[in-house]
């Protein structure tokens, strides 16, 4: 396991020790927490993304259709 080190002013270490928690437990679960937090915001922003892309294509040809034409054209000649 990695060690991570924090830095408190000496107030706020007081007040820790005034309450009885496993502040090593309590930050794990913290990044672990804002960890998961963040991928699904990623997730979620990706997706916002894709649906946009997806409305703006709406209508247009298919880029592998394009693809296809081109290669088509460009080969035409050259087949006998």
């Amino acid at each position: 396991m990695a060690i991570i080190t924090v830095r408190v002013d000496e107030k706020l270490r007081k007040m820790m020790k005034e309450v009885k928690i496993n502040w090593s437990e309590f930050i794990r679960n913290a990044i672990e927490n804002k960890i998961v937090e963040e991928r699904s915001r990623n997730l979620a922003k990706a997706v916002l993304i894709n649906e946009r892309l997806r409305k703006k294509s709406r209508g247009e040809e298919k880029a592998e259709d394009i693809i296809r034409r081109f290669r088509d054209e460009r080969y035409a000649g050259s087949r006998s």
